[in-house]
């Protein structure tokens, strides 16, 4: 007589494998969304540092070496990628503006996060070239440096 040998796996296996799968994102995602919300800040800094490049060849040569000027007239004058060359921009999950006053010689740059979850730090960079950050509120000309 031959018996007939049982295929497959069992409900009790299958549940066991759900489980450990289960275990393993709960772990995973935190990790994944903390490296997320860190690339998302280094690339706003990066754009930051572009930002302050753009004015000062604006200034130099645009410019006069008396007036910078905003996102959009950075944009129009190709010293910024389209991502950034409107005020109001978003990139990288930060939004950005920056505003100077004619003859001024002075700009604001700042980058806001858009939600928690793509950054936590605000930015803020002047024609002074430093960057400046502070989280969970508006950076400001008196945040502290970014280190």
């Amino acid at each position: 007589m031959t018996t007939k040998r049982q295929q497959g796996f069992s409900l009790i296996e299958l549940l066991i494998v759900v489980a450990i799968i289960g275990i393993i994102a709960a772990i995973a995602i935190p990790n994944l969304l903390a490296s997320r919300r860190a690339a998302n800040e280094s690339a706003a800094i990066g754009s930051m540092r572009t930002i302050g490049t753009a004015e000062n060849t604006y200034l130099s040569t645009i410019g006069n070496n008396t007036n910078y000027t905003d996102l959009t007239g950075l944009g129009a004058a190709q010293l910024v990628d389209n991502m950034l060359g409107v005020n109001g921009s978003t990139k990288s999950g930060y939004t950005y503006t920056t505003v100077s006053a004619a003859g001024s010689g002075q700009f604001q740059s700042t980058a806001t996060p858009n939600s928690a979850s793509t950054g936590t730090r605000n930015f803020y960079a002047d024609e002074s070239g430093v960057i400046r950050f502070v989280a969970s509120a508006p950076a400001g000309p008196l945040s502290p440096p970014i280190q």
